[in-house]
């Protein structure tokens, strides 16, 4: 796409922001209810054959839902100091591309609102053993400056962050048995990042364009394993000593589950299909980790993404 169908495209997006704005506070009202806020099914360990109470079942669904809005709300965080950077780094500070910035960190701030709230009402107990470590959050600090200071990463990343939520936020909103509350907070926040990715889709090719060596070997075979972390981690093994059951096992049982790895590869594949819509990778060359995280052959075909 030329550059002056990306502004036509971002300026369609702004005035898509503009003309609706949801808040929070006001249109989403109420809270979630006492019980199982998701399906059986819908647990990270369906599949695991668990003999579990009701009650088991109960906490579990709360402190996985907390969990992922938790790691939301971080991860969204991130994403803004680098649209902030890029702000301030800007040429043109009246770009409509940097007017969209400005909306889509309004929007999520909106969205980390929200789930701030629904965090509150849940009120777990759960301790990610991650926040003690003090490796991984040495890795945690050096990933974010990374992915600041790299903006064909940070776009990337955006894709990433929009894609597998919205799936685990489709399966949840779709179902019937979700709680009603939290059902409508996934549909809310699956209507705005539409447009968030595609304001990031139509970003890549500009940022790729740019992009050094060393970033371009990273999205290559680095992000991957990030992004495959990251979706690992959205239900931290502390979830799981909440019920009774050993934390880092159990955590590690999970994310063997033909479930599990079948959710990651539908979530992950599109965000393949953009980096090879933008030039960034080619469908008759797919690097192994990308291959690993989508369950892809080295040759793909487009259309099947």
């Amino acid at each position: 796409m030329s550059s002056i169908g990306v502004v036509e495209r971002v300026e369609r997006l702004n005035r898509a922001s503009a003309k609706r704005v949801i808040d929070p506070d006001v249109d989403l009202a109420g809270n979630v209810g006492d019980g199982q806020l998701v399906a059986d099914e819908l647990l990270s360990v369906h599949g695991l054959g668990l003999d579990l109470t009701d009650e088991q079942k109960r906490t579990l669904s709360r402190e996985e839902v907390a969990s992922m809005f938790d790691n939301g709300i971080r991860f969204e965080a991130v994403l803004e100091a680098g649209f902030a950077l890029r702000i301030a780094r800007a040429d043109d500070i009246t770009d409509p591309r940097i007017t969209y910035l400005f909306h889509e960190m309004g929007e999520e701030t909106r969205h980390q609102r929200l789930f701030q709230r629904v965090i509150r009402q849940i009120a777990p107990t759960a301790r990610n053993p991650l926040a003690a470590n003090l490796l991984i959050r040495w890795f945690d600090r050096f990933g974010t400056r990374w992915i600041l200071n790299h903006p064909a990463t940070l776009y990337t990343m955006v894709i990433s962050g929009e894609e597998i939520p919205d799936l685990l936020q489709k399966l949840a909103s779709e179902h019937p048995d979700t709680d009603p509350f939290l059902a409508s907070v996934n549909r809310y926040h699956r209507q705005e990042e539409a447009r968030h990715l595609s304001f990031a889709r139509s970003m890549l090719p500009d940022v790729w364009a740019e992009a050094g060596r060393g970033e371009r070997w990273g999205i290559r075979h680095v992000v991957p394993v990030a992004i495959r972390q990251m979706y690992e981690f959205l239900v931290h093994p502390g979830v799981y000593e909440t019920i009774g059951l050993e934390g880092w096992p159990t955590w590690r049982a999970v994310n063997k589950l033909p479930e599990r790895i079948a959710i990651r590869e539908q979530a992950t594949r599109p965000i393949l299909g953009a980096l090879i819509d933008a030039g960034m990778i080619s469908p008759r060359k797919v690097p192994k980790g990308w291959q690993h995280l989508c369950g892809v052959p080295a040759r793909v075909d487009r259309a099947t993404l």
